[in-house]
């Protein structure tokens, strides 16, 4: 299993953390990854955008000017796409982008992408993250002790609203935890922070 310090809130290494090698350690596959991030990216889009086709556009029902004779182009509609004013041509209506991905492929995504920042060096182990207030002083100065100076995601075992609060005012910082983290944010954040306790939940989710 890959080994990797094991730090506290002061910045200060206080053991080693062995990680699963079948999540931590895998060579990446980049087809998995590329896959589930077009998925993801996909899945976020509203699908709301509309534009009025030529036949939706008010007006235009007659004809601008005879066919023959005028010595200009030939017209049917002054709602043609030529036209200001005139119909988009294969204009955008509302529609679902929705894809799936297959359980296995996300998780192999997932592996490759958290085994890839392990072997970058740009994953580091808590031991704990607790806080007794919200105070986004307590985050900045953490991420310092760190050395961590680049956009960094917090990874939590579970929910915490005051981490997750507290760290939503720093620019470039975002707190999740096991059940919401998603390859496209742990591919999008220079550092990934994971607290000792969800480093093990990972490793029962995504190690089977």
């Amino acid at each position: 299993m890959p080994s990797v310090a094991l730090y506290n809130m002061e910045g200060k290494q206080v053991g080693e953390f062995a990680l699963n090698d079948a999540v931590f350690g895998i060579q990446p596959n980049k087809t998995a990854v590329h896959t589930v991030v077009v998925n993801y990216l996909a899945n976020q889009r509203q699908g709301t955008q509309s534009a009025l086709t030529r036949t939706e556009v008010r007006g235009g029902g007659i004809k601008p000017w005879r066919q023959k004779g005028t010595g200009r182009a030939r017209q049917g509609s002054i709602r043609a796409p030529q036209w200001t004013g005139g119909g988009v041509v294969f204009a955008p209506k509302p529609r679902d982008y929705r894809t799936s991905v297959n359980k296995k492929v996300r998780k192999l995504a997932m592996r490759s992408v958290l085994s890839a920042k392990c072997a970058d060096n740009e994953l580091v182990v808590l031991d704990a993250l607790t806080m007794d207030e919200f105070k986004t002083k307590t985050i900045v100065s953490m991420l310092k002790n760190l050395s961590v100076e680049k956009k960094a995601l917090i990874v939590l075992p579970e929910k915490d609203e005051k981490v997750y609060r507290s760290a939503k005012n720093i620019p470039g910082v975002k707190a999740t935890f096991v059940g919401t983290m998603n390859v496209y944010d742990v591919l999008n954040y220079d550092k990934c922070i994971i607290v000792a306790d969800a480093a093990e939940k990972i490793g029962e989710v995504y190690g089977q």
